[in-house]
């Protein structure tokens, strides 16, 4: 019995053995000259034999390999077993030299057949000019120790933010791309209270950036450091001139030295404390220049670079038949922002509001993709009709010019619907039925006749003429006293009036809520808000922002637990854009406040 086990279990080994062979390189993506890093290669799958890695390799100098190591792991599952084996070989580099440079794939051998893995581009920035300062000074480590923070002064060249912009002048409506970037030489503890700014004068689509980002090796002002992308915002202006962004801020927690030292086996040691600091961006000018003159009178308000592709479902048709007309717009741009052309039909046709489908994608030079647009209407009536060109003008980004695409004439040839009768109207014009009702048709049908003794007087259609009225005049005084009593009523009423408003302002939200559309739902209730303020205070939504709001609400009379609630609701809705996925209970709830705070504020009294 032991026999057959011990042969099982080497039957599942076996068949676990025969894994894929893999053979793979690592190393860092980026680093500083005279930096040592590691270059590994692992096999899996395999036991490897005659490892060959060129001799040299341009940019760096092999100091050391290989290491070799190995590991191995058995799985059962569902009574499988699989067994997982792999080797590293580990060299130790040093960067010689500035630039980038590709480090070429290595061979092995696996059971008399040849593997060759991938080849890696490492980045070799300047040396840190504080590391090279200590250095010179005898102060000795490498470029990651070259920080001066301690808990009594960070340093503001350690770690910083930093908005960055693609473009600094632009035209109307054309995009670009601003990004908060933080840089540090120091460990990061923690992450506090960020506080973007708001785009006053900007139509804004945010960048969808990874739940998880791995900080990089970058070069800036003399010195290397971590950084990592905490924004990416693309922005399309809505005027000209000089545009300001405002100064962004964010809180971080920090891991320095504490000045004190401690006695230990190996000598004495820092001690290390967390310490918060505060970092702000420095404002930005943008130079928006207006476009130029001689603006199509179709003017669709597109900036880019665009193509279009007209469609028509059928031109031989026949009445009540639907017809679409399609329009695929492509390119890049303010793709969001282009109005659709306008349709002329017959007026003997039956239409509908356009289908727009939008299938985009984020570039630092705008939103590209496609913008789809189907146009569906039915022709009532036999006939021949024309259907005139659908016109797309935009100003085209390369050229600097204004251009227009426009469609076919489309021709439809409508046949008589033969499933409709002789009587149809399918068979008429609009101006035929109208001419029709001059002249009614003799009545036709058997008559209602009455015989010469019948009398209404003291029959029961007699007393009837009495009694209805009476019982509809009791309903309407019994109805009237309730309203009056509700009406008497005045915080239910301005309650109930205020909870229409706030339930009306947020019907769309409330759809994207019950969909589980997260970010649909926050953008709908962000917009909500900032137009019922918009509304209610009677100050554009431009001119609108976050550092003035409170102000506008206490100004109308607002109290000072209302104003909080407004900031938190679109603080929320901001943060939310950016942050990761929150929870249906943490929408549901920013979706009542939401009701509360415009039912709250549909009943505050206005300062007279």
């Amino acid at each position: 019995m032991q026999r057959h086990l011990l042969l099982w279990i080497l039957l599942f080994l076996g068949l676990g053995l025969n894994a894929q062979v893999k053979f793979t390189a690592s190393a860092p993506s980026a680093v500083a000259k005279g930096d040592q890093f590691r270059l590994t290669y692992t096999l899996r799958g395999g036991n490897g034999d005659n490892i060959n890695v060129p001799s040299s390799i341009k940019g760096f100098e092999i100091l050391y390999g290989p290491a070799i190591s190995s590991s191995s792991s058995t799985q059962v599952i569902n009574g499988n077993v699989t067994t997982d084996s792999s080797e590293s070989y580990i060299y130790t580099l040093s960067a010689s030299a500035e630039g980038t440079f590709t480090i070429p794939a290595a061979t092995i051998t696996v059971k008399g057949k040849s593997y060759t893995s991938n080849s890696i581009q490492v980045k070799v920035l300047p040396p840190d000019k504080n590391a090279q300062a200590q250095q010179s000074g005898g102060g000795g480590g490498g470029q990651t120790s070259a920080a001066t923070s301690t808990a009594q002064n960070i340093s503001s060249s350690d770690a910083f933010i930093r908005a960055i912009v693609s473009k600094s002048k632009v035209s109307e409506q054309e995009s670009f791309v601003v990004t908060f970037r933080f840089y540090t030489t120091l460990e990061v503890r923690d992450i506090g209270k960020i506080e973007f700014p708001e785009f006053d004068g900007f139509m804004v689509e945010e960048q969808p950036l990874p739940a998880t980002r791995q900080m990089t090796f970058e070069h800036y002002n003399g010195r290397n450091y971590y950084a990592v992308d905490l924004r990416r915002t693309l922005l399309f202006p809505q005027r000209s001139g000089k545009i300001t962004i405002p100064s962004g801020k964010i809180e971080m927690v920090f891991n320095v030295r504490s000045g004190k030292t401690v006695e230990t086996f190996f000598g004495p040691q820092y001690v290390m404390t967390d310490v918060k600091k505060t970092m702000t961006t420095s404002p930005l000018t943008i130079d928006v220049s207006p476009l130029p003159e001689g603006k199509p009178a179709d003017f669709s308000n597109g900036v880019g670079t665009f193509s279009m592709t007209p469609s028509i479902s059928a031109t031989d048709i026949k009445a009540n038949d639907p017809v679409t007309i399609k329009l695929v717009i492509s390119g890049t741009g303010n793709m969001k922002l282009i109005k659709t052309p306008e349709l002329v039909l017959p007026k003997d046709f039956e239409s509908y509001d356009p289908k727009i489908t939008n299938d985009l994608t984020y570039t630092d030079n705008g939103l590209t993709g496609t913008k789809t647009i189907e146009y569906l209407f039915i022709p009532r009536y036999q006939g021949t009709f024309k259907i005139p060109p659908l016109v797309f003008s935009y100003f085209d980004i390369k050229s600097r010019s204004y251009k227009t695409i426009s469609t076919p004439e489309y021709t439809l040839n409508v046949a008589k619907d033969p499933h409709a009768g002789s009587n149809s109207a399918t068979s008429f014009t609009q101006t035929d039925v109208q001419v029709e009702q001059d002249i009614r048709h003799i009545k036709t049908g058997n008559p209602s006749l009455v015989t010469i003794n019948s009398f209404l007087f003291g029959s029961l259609g007699y007393w009837f003429w009495y009694i209805i009225p009476l019982v509809l005049f009791l309903v309407f005084l019994v109805l009237y006293r309730k309203q009056i009593k509700e009406n008497a009523d005045i915080a239910r009423m301005k309650t109930k009036r205020a909870n229409k408003v706030a339930v009306k302002r947020l019907k769309l939200a409330g759809k994207y809520l019950q969909a589980h559309k997260k970010e649909q739902f926050y953008e709908e209730v962000l917009r909500a808000a900032w137009g019922y303020l918009s509304d209610k205070l009677v100050i554009p939504v431009a001119d609108l922002s976050r550092d003035n709001i409170e102000q506008e609400l206490i100004r109308f009379g607002a109290s000072q637990e209302l104003v909080t609630k407004f900031i938190s609701i679109l603080d929320t809705c901001e943060f939310a854009r950016y942050a990761p996925v929150e929870s249906d209970t943490a929408m549901d709830d920013l979706y009542k406040d939401a009701v509360d705070a415009i039912g709250e504020m549909e009943n505050s009294r206005i300062k007279k």
